[in-house]
């Protein structure tokens, strides 16, 4: 090989490295990463995005329910290219949490998503050499319901919330138990686990987003299409007067969209401005 040949192949498999493996770059370089962490024996998925430097804010992300472990690190990288298409901010890394749901209680995954707050708040400075400055998060659907338990359980700087859900528990597995929706898996174990939710409703009250309306830590913004689906809509009014009659919650402001959808976070031009305006004022 030529020594022309073989610095062209040498540069061609550094660029390659570096952009798929931090530790390989410079921690000031730009990459996207997927890798596994563990923080205090919980371990997780994450996707990284990360842009030039080494002093960033953070937006940690959680996507919504695909119900197959299989899929999970597809959601996150998808919910990863959501939230960075309606970020104006091209200097803020965005971490994806590929959290599992498979055979699990609805709610229990609530351990791996604090997991990956915490490991980005104490360890990215000596495990990517990142200062992180400002954090942030975000979620949709379920995780949306994940950001907002999490924001009864540590600060941040504020907590963007789109169609969280789901938001009654009780209701939604009635509906099931009754005929009047179809089976899922959600309902199915916790059916197998508490009995139904006439045996033992306060088991689906303690994990439905109803019970997490006070105590919120950081300001929050919840974001939600009033063309949803009706089992959302049903207990959204709820959900609504509760959070606002709170007492020891820090800001809580609601952007209602009509004629929008489950997504409208991510389609609505009038969500992304109010979502981009809340990072900005924080």
């Amino acid at each position: 090989m030529t020594s022309v040949a073989f610095t062209i192949s040498l540069l061609l498999f550094i660029t390659f490295q570096a952009a798929d493996v931090p530790t390989f770059s410079s921690p000031s370089s730009a990459y996207r990463v997927t890798r596994s962490i563990t923080y205090n024996g919980v371990s997780v998925d994450i996707v990284i995005q990360k842009p030039k430097g080494t002093r960033l804010d953070a937006l940690i992300v959680y996507h919504g329910t695909v119900m197959e472990d299989s899929r999970i690190l597809q959601a996150a990288n998808d919910t990863l290219d959501g939230f960075r298409g309606i970020l104006d901010n091209d200097k803020m890394m965005i971490v994806s949490v590929a959290y599992p749901e498979e055979n699990l209680l609805f709610g229990d995954n609530i351990a791996h998503s604090e997991a990956a707050l915490l490991w980005v708040k104490n360890r990215a400075k000596t495990e990517l050499g990142i200062d992180v400055g400002k954090i942030f998060l975000g979620g949709h659907s379920q995780g949306g319901y994940i950001v907002t338990r999490l924001n009864t359980m540590h600060a941040t700087n504020g907590v963007i919330a789109n169609a969280p859900g789901p938001l009654n528990l009780v209701f939604r597995c009635q509906l099931e138990e009754n005929g009047q929706a179809p089976p899922s898996p959600v309902c199915n174990l916790l059916r197998s686990t508490y009995g139904t939710t006439a045996a033992n409703p306060d088991a689906y009250w303690q994990r439905s987003l109803l019970n997490f309306t006070t105590g919120f830590k950081s300001d929050i913004l919840f974001v939600q299409g009033l063309d949803d689906a009706p089992i959302q809509m049903y207990s959204w009014p709820t959900f609504k007067q509760t959070v606002t009659s709170c007492s020891n919650c820090l800001g809580r402001q609601f952007l209602e969209i009509p004629g929008a959808g489950h997504s409208s976070l991510f389609g609505q031009p009038v969500a992304r401005t109010e979502f981009n305006r809340f990072i900005n004022d924080r």
